[in-house]
């Protein structure tokens, strides 16, 4: 007996994928082990969709079977459009078509976007997602001309938090193999991207009571010891010895110890200089004394996405084996009201004998990452200096989720951050780094710095304070408040919505990549 059912599900570039499934011969128990995701171009003109060249193999192997289908059911290549076919092949119990737009597009100079790249990040993504759903236990995926690209977008949709879930409503992650293609190198890139960022997803999603400064200091750990990256963890003794004050301001508002990572990858010769990254580590951010709504607080648990960013990028850093020296700095607390806490308008005097004076709690970032930026500067006299932080709202109300905002004192650092993040599909945005901003939070009666300065652009006032502590090196800030955190709006079709990102991690990796390997730019 045979039978026809389709599913339909809302799709297209920047919403929920829509996915078409056909089912023959529906007789028996249905076997959905293998799966198959094929690439397929969009018409151009008077001419008819194309199939990639893995999918034009796979249609002769079947006798034209597939694009008979694919003429019958009027697939048309558009980005992220696509259908799957059941039992049409004796070795893969589904394929997935899906559109990955038109053929030979490359750099989108207005989008600051290689949209080849992102197109088949997004295509091989929503194709792995659809036969996910199918329960494939091994999927296997066209690279469509770049290996590295549908490794990653395949592996982050496939991906999702669920250590807090009962398991029988967990989906298997299935084992992805690369399929038709001798590029097992760019494959294999794009699996350790991709996993890292897996990495700082599961960081950032857990509870924030399952994942206190401690345990994030287990998890990191866990994570790079074993790729050789040394990791020291400082407790409260050695950060008072070292007279951090304004980090611990803030932590003492909680009964969780704070920890201080100190944590160094060696991948050339170690007289090199360093590149030094801070990622801000509040693992929850209730605003302290001056409490932030309640409704949606519990996205605050990713007050300490920056620093599991940087974490993570470490870890792929490792396995791509980069000749270039790193250390990360990571300043982990939480920041609670309580009889302990800061009060607003308290003073404290940083490393550099400058005081701060913090006079909103709620801005706490920038005072935990005070101290351990300037200690990092002092300890390791880097090359340059790089801090991840979800700071202002700024940020997030003027990208949402499209970019990060990225400040810089070196035109040279911002190219290199703008190309690789046009690369990853994780995109940068300069914002300015003007004088204008650095006299509202530093031209005051009484103190040297305030946390908040005056104004409405918190995202330049945050990065203006930082500016501060860097007095000569080249550096700069990546705020993450609108696209590491929850995916809200304009969802990546690759990533969960209403999860944590993980983003940027891969453009991190693919700045370092740059500044290690210049020629291969």
């Amino acid at each position: 007996m045979q039978c026809a059912r389709r599913i339909f599900v809302n799709t297209s570039y920047n919403r929920v994928p829509i996915v078409t499934t056909i089912r023959f011969s529906c007789s028996g128990k249905e076997q959905r082990a293998k799966g198959l995701v094929l690439g397929i171009y969009q018409k151009e003109g008077v001419k008819d969709a194309k199939l990639t060249h893995s999918a034009e193999k796979f249609n002769d192997r079947i006798n034209g079977k597939l694009m008979d289908l694919i003429c019958e059911t009027k697939i048309d290549g558009r980005l992220g459009r696509g259908k799957v076919f059941n039992n049409i092949d004796q070795e893969f119990t589904s394929v997935a078509v899906v559109g990955v737009g038109l053929e030979g597009i490359g750099f989108n100079e207005l989008e600051m976007l290689d949209e080849g790249m992102e197109n088949v990040r997004i295509a091989a993504g929503i194709g792995a997602q659809a036969l996910q759903r199918l329960r494939c236990t091994d999927i296997y995926v066209d690279s469509m001309d770049y290996a590295e690209q549908a490794a990653e977008g395949s592996v982050l949709s496939v991906w999702q938090y669920t250590e807090t879930l009962n398991k029988k409503y967990r989906l298997t992650v299935p084992k992805l193999e690369l399929y038709d293609s001798n590029d097992v190198d760019g494959w294999t890139r794009g699996l350790f991207k991709a996993e890292s960022q897996n990495l700082a997803r599961r960081l950032s999603d857990a509870p924030a009571n399952c994942m206190t400064p401690t345990l994030f200091a287990q998890a990191t750990v866990d994570a790079l010891c074993p790729c050789g990256i040394t990791v020291e963890i400082r407790t409260m003794d050695w950060i008072e010895q070292q007279r951090m004050h304004s980090f611990l301001m803030i932590a003492k508002g909680s009964c969780e110890p704070p920890v201080l990572m100190e944590i160094s990858y060696c991948g050339t010769a170690p007289e090199d200089k360093p590149v030094l990254f801070l990622g801000k580590g509040i693992t929850f951010n209730s605003g302290g004394i001056n409490l932030r709504p309640c409704k949606d607080m519990d996205e605050y648990r990713a007050g300490m996405s920056g620093a599991a960013s940087c974490v993570a990028m470490l870890r792929c850093v490792a396995a791509l084996s980069l000749p270039i020296n790193v250390v990360l700095i990571v300043p982990l607390c939480e920041n609670l009201p309580s009889g302990m806490s800061t009060k607003p308008g308290d003073v404290c005097t940083l490393l550099n004998a400058k005081s701060l004076a913090i006079r909103d709690l709620d801005k706490a970032g920038v005072v935990v990452m005070a101290d351990p930026l300037i200690y990092g500067q002092k300890t390791y006299k880097p090359r340059l200096v790089v801090d991840v932080a979800t700071l202002g709202t700024g940020a997030k109300k003027a990208f949402g989720g499209g970019a990060s905002a990225l400040f810089s004192n070196s035109h040279y650092i911002w190219k290199q951050f703008q190309r690789a993040g046009s690369l990853t599909g994780d995109r940068m945005w300069r914002l300015p780094l003007w004088q204008y901003f650095k006299k509202q939070v530093t031209d005051e009666l009484g103190y040297d710095i305030s946390n908040d300065g005056r104004g409405l652009a918190n995202s330049c006032l945050a990065a203006a304070v930082l500016h501060e502590l860097v007095p000569c090196a080249d550096w700069a800030h990546i705020d993450t408040r609108g696209s590491g955190m929850l995916s809200h709006y304009g969802l990546i079709p690759y990533l969960k919505s209403w999860r944590m990102t993980g983003r940027p991690t891969r453009t991190l990796v693919q700045f370092l990549y740059q500044l290690a390997c210049p020629e291969n730019k």
